[in-house]
């Protein structure tokens, strides 16, 4: 099983450390990497033209290290919500349908460029609120974790 977590923006400090701990016990599961890509810059008022322009660069490379095959969620307020339990559910059976890889993909604050969700298998949403994306890469974490103890029937998940 392999996960690739692709994440626009650079995570730091105590989100970091907690990003890597989750990915570390993750690890004993699967074969996981955390990809991120360069946020594109926008001035501090930015019209809605500079920041389409700023997620379609985003997405060109991000869909590059996307493969034909790959199992892609893509994280959007829009997207589909799943309690813990249907979460692993949803996990196992996106590795089950034959996938190259598992890979979920986290935007900037102003999302994903079109591209990016058109080539999604499924948009994911784990509420309708708004998170700084660095905080929401560490929630996605510990989410994936949980899948694999609820997988596995291990304890952890209450």
């Amino acid at each position: 099983m392999k996960i690739d977590v692709i994440v626009v923006g650079k995570t730091k400090g105590a989100l970091l450390i907690a990003s890597d701990e989750y990915t570390k016990m993750i690890s004993k599961y699967a074969d996981i990497s955390i990809i991120e890509i360069k946020e594109e810059r926008l001035p501090l008022r930015a019209s809605e033209a500079q920041i389409e322009n700023a997620l379609n660069r985003e997405a060109e490379t991000i869909l590059k290290r996307i493969g034909e095959r790959d199992f892609v969620y893509a994280l959007s307020p829009e997207g589909i919500e799943f309690d813990s339990i249907m979460f692993s559910e949803q996990l196992r059976n996106a590795f089950d349908i034959g996938q190259s890889k598992v890979m979920f993909v986290i935007g900037s604050s102003h999302g994903l460029g079109n591209e990016v969700y058109k080539r999604a298998n499924l948009k994911l949403s784990f509420s309708k609120m708004t998170f700084p994306h660095q905080l929401f890469r560490v929630m996605l974490l510990e989410q994936i974790f949980r899948a694999f103890k609820i997988i596995n029937n291990e304890t952890y998940h209450k």
